[in-house]
């Protein structure tokens, strides 16, 4: 079965007009035409999600000119065309204003945010987390702390999209910034006063954070990822620095956990304070952990002036308390009480993150986590949590991303082996490579880490996850990275409709397990 819907854009219900005229005068603009009396009332840079009173913004593109969709465009009812000289000389004449702007990408966000009102003074208080792992966790965690103290959220991750309490299956990680100003234009329609977003590396690469101006700034970590988009670490760490400039965010806090932190905080053109969950590590802030169970980690913050914050995460691991720590001092930097904030969350954060190290079985049988990571790292630290919650054995199941970053396969299936007691190298998706040739090389790295370990060869993961559950016992615990939340497989560019959860429950109840 296939996916043929892909989740809509969200915009607001109900747009303040603007004037062409004013809009072209804000950002000095050339007009060609006649540009009185028409208004916009959106903004779009693809024909597929362009509706009647848009600014249609035509960029040139890797393959070709946006201003070739114009004809669409005018059907759809584009009232002004936004283009370079490029652009403008393919259109020719057309019966809408055309206003001239070189490079048009660079000035997009800004674009959007002037359309949907989301300027200074009228904007809800807005996080930013990036880092290569913990992201898509920051940003629920700090969601549920504000809802905890009160605040209306609205949260844009990898997994989701919240908005006062809707919740909307996300399209990408961090939307381009047509969608990103839109959907925030919603949220404050809908009265929300705190929103946390998730930022990739691609999305400041890209610009589609561009028109956005964040209270606080977070940094994770960072780790061998995302190298078929960056050329080495150096590179991907510079791609993720811009966050830290005057012109995107106020404030920051940087995790020392991983060495990039260090150069975060030394190139960073605003105040930072560092946070880490290192024991000999030089921070302001610090993570202890106080507990670690199969449904919860309790920890300590230790931060100045002798503040102390103890809660505890629904979740495994002292990378996800550390992620934690993160959140809380992120809200202290944007100058909520840190006492009100150990007050609100003593008996614990109240958050659900889907996919993210997610126990899906049942009080029989054997302890099964679906789990959307997928580096080396992820895999070192959810490994670790599994591992001190479990008496038995340790089962992985993972597979890796086709046409994706191929250098960090080999480190993956050694951390694989090296962290489990019985390992099953399976699909992930595979896109238009050959899954057969991805599986032979995640093998080939898990055999030569340890020779000695049981390892299966199993495809397609329905097979893989069944294979887990008829091997473990109870009292073992069987981790499936790789698909976490996420409801489909990319086959040879098809979405085609799959859950791991659900296959993970399948394989329980057939094995007589609840």
């Amino acid at each position: 079965m296939t996916i043929e819907q892909i989740p809509p854009i969200l915009r607001p219900d109900r747009v303040k007009p603007v004037s062409v005229e004013a809009f072209a005068k804000h950002f000095d603009l050339q007009v060609f035409g006649d540009a009185s009396s028409l208004q916009i009332t959106g903004i779009s840079m693809n024909t597929g999600d362009l509706r009647p009173g848009d600014l249609f913004v035509a960029m040139p593109g890797k393959k070709t000119h946006g201003a070739t969709f114009v004809t669409k465009a005018l059907e759809l009812g584009c009232v002004a065309i936004v283009t370079d000289q490029a652009g403008r000389d393919l259109i020719g004449e057309v019966r809408v204003p055309v206003l001239l702007l070189e490079e048009p990408r660079k000035k997009l966000g800004e674009l959007a945010a002037f359309v949907y009102g989301n300027v200074a003074g009228q904007m809800p208080k807005l996080f930013a987390t990036t880092g290569t792992n913990g992201k898509t966790s920051t940003s629920y965690l700090l969601e549920a702390i504000l809802k905890q103290l009160g605040e209306i959220t609205g949260l844009t991750s990898t997994a989701e999209r919240h908005i006062a309490g809707e919740v909307i299956v996300s399209r990408l990680t961090t939307p381009e910034s047509p969608e990103m100003q839109a959907l925030i234009a919603r949220m404050r329609e809908k009265g929300v006063t705190a929103i946390a977003i998730e930022v990739s590396a691609q999305a400041l690469s890209q610009l589609r954070v561009d028109g956005l101006h964040f209270d606080v700034a977070g940094f994770t970590n960072l780790s061998h990822d995302h190298l078929d988009d960056y050329k080495d670490m150096q590179e991907y760490l510079e791609a993720k620095l811009p966050l830290f400039t005057k012109a995107r965010a106020s404030r920051g806090v940087v995790c020392l956990d991983s060495k990039y932190g260090i150069e975060v905080k030394k190139q960073s053109e605003i105040p930072v304070v560092t946070i880490t969950s290192e024991l000999g590590v030089n921070a302001d802030w610090h993570v202890a952990i106080t507990a670690e169970t199969s449904k919860y980690t309790s920890f300590v913050l230790a931060g100045p002036d002798g503040v102390n914050i103890r809660s505890r995460v629904p979740l495994l691991g002292a990378h996800m308390a550390a992620n934690a720590g993160l959140a809380i001092v992120m809200l202290i930097e944007a100058g909520f009480d840190a006492n009100r904030i150990a007050k609100a969350i003593a008996g614990g954060i109240d958050a659900y993150l889907p996919g993210r190290t997610e126990r899906v079985s049942g009080d029989t049988g054997p302890n099964v986590y679906v789990d959307f990571g997928h580096s080396p790292d992820a895999f070192l630290n959810t490994l670790s949590a599994v591992r001190k919650v479990t008496d038995g054995r340790v089962f992985m199941v993972f597979g890796a991303d086709g046409d994706r970053d191929a250098s960090k396969r080999p480190a993956m299936a050694q951390v694989a082996a090296e962290g489990s007691d019985v390992l099953i190298i399976t699909d992930h998706h595979p896109r238009f490579e050959d899954p057969a040739s991805i599986r032979k090389t995640l093998m080939d790295a898990a055999k030569a880490a340890r020779p000695d370990l049981e390892i299966y060869e199993m495809s397609p993961p329905e097979a893989a996850i069944r294979k887990a559950v008829s091997l473990a016992k109870p009292g073992d615990a069987i981790l499936w990275a790789g698909p976490g939340h996420q409801d489909y497989r990319d086959i040879k560019g098809v979405r085609t409709r799959y859950s791991a959860r659900e296959e993970a429950r399948a394989a329980l109840r057939e094995n007589g397990w609840s």
